[in-house]
């Protein structure tokens, strides 16, 4: 079905052929008739699935007519990250290209004295994070009583950040005469109970079953110790000899780890980037920024940072870190593989992932296979090992390779690898055992006989 069968306007049409595109997504095709005659939706579709232009497409539609008024926005979309934000304003910016729509931005890392320009101003389009939004709203410089179309993306991430409570009072706040869009991956029970409380009679669009992967993504697991500096080993022998690399995404999933890697793979001459949650506005999206343009090949990303990021053209999603929940796991691959092109996912991982692994395949109904290489990895994913009390110690410290890491997992368990492998500072030397040297007879020539008899023990 081509776009101008879903009811579109002329000047959307126009705008969406500039753009390259001349059919619609499954979402596309079953949401855009739903949100211009003005039916809640809610909208379940893994990543990569075009859910964007879903919903951006026919609000533009319809806000063709009609003018915002000062600090009362027509229509709010709400995001859980900056940089998911920034792409709708994006999206916005492009398919809306023949309009004179306002749009405009809350989001952290930005004054908020241009934020409130713009909303003095008046806008048709408010897009925010919910803490910025309640920010301005507290403050008195915004009203939520001219929302016409209310939009909540990535819902599931929204509920793993904990904005659930901000995402109710929103709710609230809003006329209850608006139309809502709700869009998640999954739908776990908060969820749902969210959307039979703040939707009334949706229509259901779904494109696939939930926490599905794309069949067209090749997934494998890479046998690596819990060893920082192997996983690193194993990590850069894989991007060397990954076949048709054209870019990557490397998750990991702590903060700290994002940064070491990233110190890491720099050091060894390969071009990456960093993304996490520390990092400030400007910083963020300098890193997207040369990683789209492929300035850089490689973005070391956290779970957070990375959600729902429109990337094109991902060709691999490396897995550092199995990830704690198996719903993440198919939000990271799906970074690539998108559009229909053939994408490739690979995961480190050990013996102590065992759990997370079977809860992975349990949720996508598939199992995964293991890569036969790198088969050198092998032996150390006993070794890294030994017992279940210490590879929880070592998960439990903070990821750098400090004096203090090699104290604390120090014991009979660690490998000779695990001995060596620091990329601090080095240890100080140790001397060889004394068992190991060829004992020297000491001088008794000037000791007293009776010191030299043997003791002999008392019989009690």
């Amino acid at each position: 079905m081509p776009f101008s069968k879903l009811g579109l306007s002329d000047k959307v049409q126009a705008a969406v052929a500039a753009a390259g595109y001349t059919s619609p997504t499954p979402i596309q095709e079953q949401a855009i008739p739903h949100v211009i005659a003005g039916r809640d939706v809610l909208g379940i579709a893994q990543t990569g699935t075009g859910k964007t232009a879903a919903f951006t497409l026919p609000m533009i539609t319809r806000l063709e007519s009609g003018r915002a008024r000062a600090r009362m926005p027509r229509t709010l979309i709400l995001e859980p990250t900056r940089e998911l934000a920034a792409q709708v304003e994006e999206s916005f910016v492009k398919y809306g290209a023949k309009h004179k729509l306002t749009v405009a931005l809350l989001i952290g890392g930005v004054s908020f004295d241009d934020q409130d320009a713009k909303l003095t101003r008046g806008v048709d389009v408010l897009i925010a994070t919910p803490g910025r939004l309640l920010d301005h709203f507290e403050r008195g410089r915004l009203l939520l009583t001219g929302i016409e179309i209310l939009v909540i993306d990535e819902a599931d991430r929204m509920l793993d950040m904990g904005f659930i409570p901000d995402i109710e009072r929103i709710c609230k706040l809003v006329p209850f005469t608006r139309q809502t869009l709700f869009f998640s991956a999954t739908m776990p029970p908060e969820i749902s109970r969210l959307t039979s409380t703040f939707l009334s009679n949706p229509a259901r669009v779904e494109v696939s079953k939930p926490a599905s992967t794309a069949s067209n993504i090749t997934q494998a697991l890479v046998p690596a110790g819990a060893d920082p500096k192997h996983k690193r080993e194993v990590l850069r022998g894989l991007i060397r000899n990954a076949e048709n690399l054209q870019n990557g995404i490397i998750f990991c999933n702590r903060k700290s780890e994002v940064a070491n890697l990233h110190r890491s793979l720099v050091k060894h001459g390969f071009p990456a980037v960093a993304l996490h949650g520390d990092m400030d506005q400007h910083a963020r999206l300098k890193a997207l920024d040369s990683f789209r343009n492929g300035e850089m090949k490689l973005l070391v990303a956290s779970d957070v940072a990375a959600r729902g990021l429109d990337i094109p053209e991902v060709s691999h999603v490396f897995n550092f870190d199995v990830p704690h929940h198996a719903e993440d796991y198919v939000h990271r691959i799906g970074r690539t593989g998108r559009a229909g092109r053939a994408g490739t996912s690979l995961t480190l991982a050990s013996s102590a992932d065992k759990k997370s692994i079977a809860a992975i395949e349990k949720l996508i109904g598939q199992p995964i296979d293991w890569a036969e290489k790198p088969a050198e990895a092998s032996p150390a994913v006993e070794a890294d090992h030994p017992t279940r009390r210490e590879t929880e110690t070592r998960q439990d410290h903070e990821p750098g390779e400090g004096r203090g890491k090699r104290r604390r997992g120090g014991g009979r368990g660690r490998s000779k690898q695990q001995e060596s492998s620091s990329e601090a500072a080095p240890a100080p030397k140790q001397t060889e055992p004394r068992r190991n040297k060829p004992a020297e007879p000491a001088d008794t020539s000037h000791l007293p006989a009776f010191l030299l008899r043997p003791v002999r023990a008392k019989v009690s």
